[in-house]
């Protein structure tokens, strides 16, 4: 896999107080949080925000890559995952979607947005057991985003949201692996508490802009469509005006 190989001995990129420094022209806008955090809802409305105006974008989202996906499946319903194996999966799908999508669209001038990004390994994976100076090395070839939104939600806010809207938690989204409980629901809020806790260390060294999860929709939408205008120069991804559009 020469390719692979390739990316993951790239040096990871500085980054200085006006934001990451990279060499494409394209923008990275990245959403965290835990489940029932509302990252989603509000990431989907500012994609079609930015849709409507005409900006070129793409979105990716965690696991999400075919390449990978069948795999994470199988394990998953035979429950044959450890922490390692299931880390290594969400490392070479979130490879897989960086060398075909997210670096290649960055450096062809677009914004891209990132429903959960490598962060979202971190937290899980560290609740799981794993080493974060290890995590960190798996995925030092990502590139750095230039904006991340934490959604942070109390964490009864976010389980209750979760419990309310699925009739039942899957295996490994209940943390039933790592024998926190031998009931669900409890073992859901043990191992969302222990994603969160870590989330919250990374606010500082990752410089994530907290967003308050328990506020309105709407009022987070327009708090986040400030930000975003106000850290990314828009004006780089909108629509190219026809020529003698002025005439």
């Amino acid at each position: 896999m020469p390719i692979i190989k390739e990316i993951t001995e790239q040096k990871p990129p500085t980054e200085t107080a006006a934001g990451p420094a990279h060499g494409y022209p394209g923008a990275l806008i990245v959403v965290e949080g835990i489940d029932g955090s509302g990252k989603s809802t509000q990431l989907y409305l500012l994609k079609r925000w930015l849709e409507i105006g005409g900006y070129r974008l793409h979105f990716t989202e965690w696991n999400s890559s075919p390449l990978v996906k069948s795999a994470t499946r199988r394990g998953k319903r035979r429950r044959l995952l450890t922490p390692t194996t299931f880390s290594l999966l969400h490392a070479a799908d979130f490879a897989d979607r960086c060398e075909r999508q997210i670096l290649p669209l960055l450096q062809g001038g677009y914004l891209v947005l990132a429903d959960r990004y490598i962060y979202t390994g971190f937290a899980r994976d560290v609740a799981r057991g794993c080493s974060t100076d290890w995590l960190r090395n798996l995925y030092r070839f990502a590139p750095v985003p230039d904006l991340t939104f934490y959604f942070r939600a109390p964490l009864d806010v976010a389980v209750n949201r979760i419990m309310s809207g699925r009739p039942k938690l899957k295996y490994y989204e209940a943390g039933m692996d790592m024998n926190f409980s031998l009931d669900r629901a409890e073992s859901f809020r043990i191992f969302q508490g222990r994603i969160l806790a870590q989330y919250d260390e990374m606010v500082g060294p990752d410089n994530f802009v907290v967003m308050d999860g328990s506020l309105a929709v709407n009022k987070l939408q327009r708090q986040m469509r400030q930000i975003v205008k106000s850290r990314i120069d828009l004006t780089r991804f909108a629509p190219s005006k026809p020529a003698g559009g002025d005439q």
